[in-house]
């Protein structure tokens, strides 16, 4: 997703205009579309004419419309996301308050204006256009002279930096300059790596090549992280995993990555990360179960308690039609993230949001015990913190 302007006011109302690049975008901006919400696009409209002699005819023209959202469609298969609402900005054929439906598509800008752009609006907006938020591994492929310093999320790579170097063939007379010529490749791979990739936010870090040169490269990255103090390997170095691939080209990535071997190595992505948080649940449940709770009357008491270690919800609720309910939903997810827990918002159109789903759409694991929550009587629509923190 493309950010082309970001007119938000200080108090969070304004617009931003926006260019989907990849159907995954059509997901985003579906989460980001509430009713209410304003959205201005190019669409397609049939109008009638009436001639000099007073008969109409029909014609399609294409046409700028700013509607108030009034439903909104999102078809998973094809990505495809259609917008019906009220025109509110009368054109020459269109009069205020005519229905029109739009059909968002790829590579076309529009525009969605907002009375509120909460936390996670905003969220969502910085991992849509900044692939470095969600991408949670990174690879860097090679071979001698060449490598590919990538980022990879859920619906594309990206190649950050390509090195090349050349590196001179092996021979009696070129063991010296070979050697020279590998450390200062060596040398620009890992500055590229410092530069490119932030071990704090990856989970898995891949060095894939053919040969040895992988495993060539890693110690001489952990000796000279070393040598010059660069913690942010010293401490994330058990992220890296090695593996081979056929060259140090991008496509080459694509293979290692699609092999079972591979994709049962990499435990620690994004979306198995949900599902082992999701799965950790209801294992806590079972097993100690005055450490998890469920229910937005129980998480809600929990949070006021400073207890949620693990915050778990289904995107849905950010979907509401009631702002006073979103809001709620918005001010839990920042306190838990200001105590220091970790939040997980999953996808509906997934299997772990689909089982949060059926259980209220809300659930946390807890840093200690709260025994007995069944004895009190919370409100259905969720226990408010305000009212029992001093807030």
């Amino acid at each position: 997703m493309k950010l082309l302007s970001n007119e938000v006011d200080k108090d969070g109302s304004g617009t931003m205009k926006l260019v989907p690049e990849e159907p995954e975008d059509m997901w985003h901006t579906y989460n980001l579309l509430c009713k209410g919400d304003f959205l201005r696009a190019t669409t397609i409209r049939k109008v009638q004419r009436e001639s000099a002699t007073g008969s109409t005819e029909s014609e399609r023209v294409r046409l700028s419309l700013t509607i108030e959202v009034t439903d909104i469609e999102f078809d998973s298969m094809a990505s495809k996301l259609r917008v019906n609402g009220r025109n509110v900005v009368e054109t020459d054929h269109v009069k205020v308050g005519a229905f029109h439906t739009i059909e968002l598509e790829l590579n076309r800008a529009f525009s969605i204006g907002k009375k509120e752009w909460d936390a996670v609006h905003l969220e969502r907006i910085r991992e849509a256009t900044d692939p470095t938020v969600s991408a949670d591994l990174a690879a860097i492929v090679m071979q001698e002279g060449l490598a590919h310093i990538c980022l990879v999320n859920r619906s594309m790579t990206i190649v950050r930096s390509r090195i090349e170097t050349n590196i001179p063939r092996k021979g009696q007379n070129s063991i010296f300059n070979r050697d020279k010529a590998m450390a200062k490749f060596f040398d620009s791979v890992l500055r590229a790596v410092l530069q490119y990739i932030d071990l704090t936010v990856v989970k898995v870090c891949l060095i894939a090549s053919p040969g040895f040169v992988k495993d060539a490269f890693f110690r001489f990255m952990v000796d000279e992280a070393s040598r010059k103090n660069h913690r942010s390997i010293i401490e994330n170095k058990f992220k890296f995993i090695h593996a081979h691939s056929s060259s140090g080209h991008k496509q080459a990535l694509e293979e290692v990555l699609s092999s079972p071997a591979m994709q049962t190595r990499l435990q620690d992505t994004r979306a198995v990360a949900e599902s082992g948080a999701l799965q950790a649940f209801f294992d806590t449940l079972t097993s100690d179960p005055d450490r998890a709770v469920y229910g937005p009357g129980h998480v809600f008491y929990a949070d006021s308690m400073c207890a949620i270690q693990t915050l778990l919800l289904t995107d849905q609720l950010f979907r509401d039609v009631d702002v006073g309910k979103r809001k709620k939903h918005v001010t839990l997810v920042e306190h838990v993230r200001a105590s220091g827990g970790i939040v997980h918002i999953l996808s509906s159109l997934h299997t772990t949001g689909e089982q949060l789903a059926s259980m209220t759409g809300i659930a946390a694991l807890l840093r200690f015990p709260l025994p007995d929550l069944d004895e009190f009587d919370f409100e259905d629509e969720g226990f408010d913190p305000a009212e029992n923190t001093g807030e």
